[in-house]
């Protein structure tokens, strides 16, 4: 059977605790040198990590995110959890160092033999990175029987993305060009407008059948008193 153990930061007192409440670790404030890249896994110990909050693994620059790394002990001695750290690589060349993340380091967080337990990692990548794709590394380093060990519990790729605001620099900048095409393509349509309607104001009024029109009157007048009245003065004119 293997118990399960639950750690916790207390934001106040810094205590790491089991779920029946007794002590197990408190996080220390001054970390130690963990970066030996020589210590290797313990035979019997696997890890798994969660992003309990963000399960996209999209990490805001700047702020704090929060993933909980689990051990498992299938060795042959209870094991000392001592720190856990974590490092930012690019993702194109995973040998080119981005950042060094925070190291949080435990005190008397004892996992039993045939034991589980979870411990909670915070840390928070430069607000002065640029968004993008970079490979996320975390070690936990624990000791047995006074010998250092260390497993890495993730090595994957997380998104960087801008912190805060509801629009990114990219959305703002496409939004901008959006609305000046639009405004573009407004007044090119107003300008075709303003020419259509010049051109029919300039086209010249056709009359059609004046002359017929004016034969047909005078053949219809023709006998009438109105038809003798314009005889006699054309002739008085002559």
């Amino acid at each position: 059977m293997i118990d399960k153990i639950v750690v916790r930061c207390e934001a106040d007192a810094n205590e790491v605790v089991s779920e029946d409440a007794g002590e197990l670790g408190i996080v220390g404030d001054e970390a130690q040198d963990f970066s030996d890249s020589s210590l290797t896994s313990a035979v019997g110990v696997d890890t798994i990590c969660v992003f309990p909050k963000n399960p996209k693994r999209s990490v805001p620059a700047g702020e704090e995110t929060e993933l909980l790394v689990g051990i498992q002990n299938e060795g042959e001695s209870s094991l000392n959890v001592l720190a856990i750290r974590a490092s930012l690589h690019f993702s194109f060349d995973h040998s080119m160092l981005v950042q060094n993340l925070t190291v949080q380091e435990f005190y008397n967080a004892t996992v039993p033999l045939s034991s589980q337990a979870t411990f909670p990692y915070i840390f928070a990548v430069s607000k002065y990175l640029q968004p993008g794709l970079f490979d996320l590394v975390g070690t936990i380093i624990y000791e047995i029987d006074q010998h250092p060990y260390q497993s890495v519990f993730y090595n994957g790729t997380i998104e960087v993305v801008e912190a805060g605001g509801f629009l990114s620099v990219e959305s703002i900048f496409l939004v901008t060009i959006g609305v000046a095409l639009l405004g573009f393509l407004g007044l090119w349509a107003y300008g075709q407008i303003q020419n259509l309607s010049k051109k029919t104001k300039r086209a010249p009024k056709v009359e059609v059948g004046t002359k017929t029109t004016e034969a047909n009157m005078d053949e219809w007048l023709q006998g009438t008193a109105y038809a003798q009245s314009l005889s006699s003065k054309s002739k008085k004119k002559k």
